[in-house]
């Protein structure tokens, strides 16, 4: 099947008991067993059930079974946010006195937690221009993993995936990649050597921004070492899906992150539509870059642009696609609050990946309490403007954006 078919035939079939073709919202918290020998089974994972929403839902667990088949994983575990799904992510297997290799342009709420890690003796190295000899340079015997984003946002840098895969794997390490910015519509992280791929399902795949959640998609093939994961320990006998046997019972279930059915249900909807609202986007991005860029008073990032560092890697990596995030910079916050007072369309929001464009002045928000290095590996400075594209016509894009009475007037 190709994408758009497989989002509506692909792992979300009729309802058995009525024939119903919508996912069932089961909002429950329990559910009854046939005799206590069958409870005892499934809590000792010899069978598979549900027993508490805390651990596992029927509507929750469509919706990881399709995600986990869209990345061509070998399961997924869905969180309360896109937070929880990386905080669980990397808790799952880090210690302290371990090291993460990080890129440093990561998105602001991400940056933080690793920050909030430090206090836990797990140190952060972070490689300040996401090169992959940069990532080797960083490498320790108490490197644990690396994480990347797809694309950093906001900075728009581009991660080289199977280049980074095959370095993380000489050296016994997983590769971690947040794909929330590309959705598996632009690529699948697991097919080019990623082992754990994360999302905030809050953005793209939802689509609508009407809920908060995030999941963790695990690969088929990385060998989880016992000597240096041994936080896996117990889970030995799932084979390499001891990652994600662990990840269920001991972060899903003693944190808490469950996501509620509700918003599954809400976010399952949207992602019928992920390759229409994907593909419109992606168009509407790179017509709005190109637009704003012929205009020389204003600094334009996007990896569409055929002058921008990245695009050669971003074109043979994402098929053709850049993603639906592009900044400006304006040379003076002043100029960049007007250009943001100015527009009728884009809503003035910290989210991204919905169907309506969006825009944020970073610096003052999202990045509001980050050190100036932080700002500095993530692309902020104070005259930036991000803009998430939404599916709206191009052409009423393009008038708003050129009758702003900044500096992208016409």
């Amino acid at each position: 099947m190709n994408f758009a078919t497989e989002l509506l035939h692909g792992g979300l079939l009729p309802d058995k008991a009525t024939g119903a073709t919508t996912l069932p919202i089961y909002q429950t918290a329990a559910y009854n067993q046939d005799s206590a020998e069958d409870l005892e089974k499934i809590f000792a994972l010899r069978k598979p059930g549900f027993v508490y929403s805390r651990i596992s839902n029927p509507t929750t667990a469509t919706f990881e079974r399709r995600i986990s088949d869209l990345e061509r994983g070998a399961g997924a575990v869905a969180f309360s946010s896109g937070m929880a799904a990386i905080s669980a992510a990397i808790m799952n297997v880090v210690e302290v006195g371990d090291e993460i290799v990080s890129s440093g342009s990561l998105f602001g709420g991400t940056s933080s937690f690793l920050s909030e890690l430090e206090n836990f003796g797990i140190k952060i190295r972070y490689v300040t221009n996401n090169r992959v000899e940069n990532f080797a340079d960083l490498v320790t015997n108490k490197t644990k993993l690396f994480y990347v984003e797809t694309i950093g946002n906001p900075k728009l840098d581009v991660a080289d995936i199977a280049t980074l895969a095959e370095l993380a794997h000489e050296n016994n390490l997983p590769l971690f990649v947040d794909s929330t910015v590309t959705t598996p519509y632009l690529v699948r992280p697991l097919e080019l050597g990623a082992d754990v791929v994360i999302h905030s399902i809050s953005k793209m795949i939802n689509g609508g921004g009407n809920s908060i959640g995030g999941i963790v998609v695990v690969g088929k093939n990385f060998r989880w070492d016992m000597e240096k994961f041994p936080k896996l320990a117990d889970f030995d006998s799932f084979g390499t899906l001891k990652y994600l046997a662990r990840l269920r019972a001991k972060m899903l279930t003693n944190f808490g992150g469950c996501p509620s059915p509700f918003n599954i249900f809400l976010t399952n909807v949207g992602l019928d539509t992920l390759a229409l609202r994907m593909e419109r986007a992606c168009q509407n991005a790179l017509k709005l870059a190109t637009f704003c860029a012929e205009n020389k008073k204003v600094e334009v990032n996007y990896p569409g642009l055929k002058n921008n560092f990245y695009h050669a890697l971003a074109e043979k990596q994402f098929g053709n696609h850049f993603g639906t995030i592009l900044t400006l910079k304006f040379g003076t916050k002043e100029k960049a609050f007007g250009f943001l007072n100015s527009l009728r369309f884009a809503l003035k929001a910290s989210n991204i990946g919905d169907a309506r464009t969006l825009a944020i002045h970073p610096a003052s928000t999202i990045y509001l309490h980050s050190s100036e290095t932080e700002k500095l590996n993530a692309g902020v400075t104070d005259d930036l403007v991000r803009v998430s594209v939404g599916i709206e016509d191009i052409s009423d894009l393009l008038d708003d954006f050129s009758k702003t009475d900044s500096t992208l007037l016409k």
